[in-house]
């Protein structure tokens, strides 16, 4: 059975399904959803939404087993991936988002997301420096959760010197960043 995952392969979302999937060695086809015409937003779509929600969180187990649940770097690995998505989405959306629409772009807060993101770097550096991935010596879910926040930072938002002036955060960004299947997500990005 081939799974249809549906969005731009641009997006932080699709992107983490896709290495997902790729990692599992799922079958799947990406059904494009243009956002910028505000096709995500159309009832038949948001009704589809809904309902491959339900049967994706029947079915997610299999992915937590397979690329590592619980461990004792879960909850490091849980709220610095999200403090790190959020102020990549931040970057995002005032970088790039909010020109293209016309509107201005907040420098003061980009700047201090910029200052917020070398503290969170920082408490990575320093959980790196014991093990070779964020919850352990183990690939996980919690490093493939990083893989699309990270790009975005290190290359479109020009922030790649933060992450190499850090050793184990370095080390640790080639290694996963190296993968099969992400470089497959790059691909098709491509």
């Amino acid at each position: 059975m081939v799974v249809k995952v549906f969005g731009p392969v641009a997006a932080a979302c699709p992107q983490r399904v896709l290495a997902c999937f790729l990692e599992m060695g799922v079958d799947f086809e990406v059904v494009h959803v243009d956002l910028e015409s505000g096709e995500h937003k159309r009832p038949g779509f948001l009704l589809r939404q809904v309902l491959c929600n339900k049967v994706g969180r029947q079915r997610s187990q299999p992915a937590r087993d397979h690329l590592g649940g619980q461990s004792s770097g879960g909850s490091m690995a849980r709220s610095g991936s999200t403090q790190l998505q959020r102020l990549g989405l931040h970057h995002l959306l005032q970088l790039l988002v909010l020109p293209r629409m016309g509107d201005r772009t907040d420098f003061g807060l980009v700047q201090s997301c910029a200052i917020k993101l070398e503290k969170v770097l920082d408490v990575y550096e320093q959980r790196l420096s014991k093990s070779t991935y964020i919850a352990g010596d183990a690939f996980t879910l919690a490093d493939l959760s990083h893989l699309p926040a990270m790009r975005y930072l290190t290359t479109e938002a020009g922030y790649g010197h933060l992450v190499r002036e850090r050793k184990n955060v370095n080390s640790w960004w080639m290694n996963i960043s190296a993968r099969p299947a992400w470089k497959k997500v790059m691909h098709l990005m491509a």
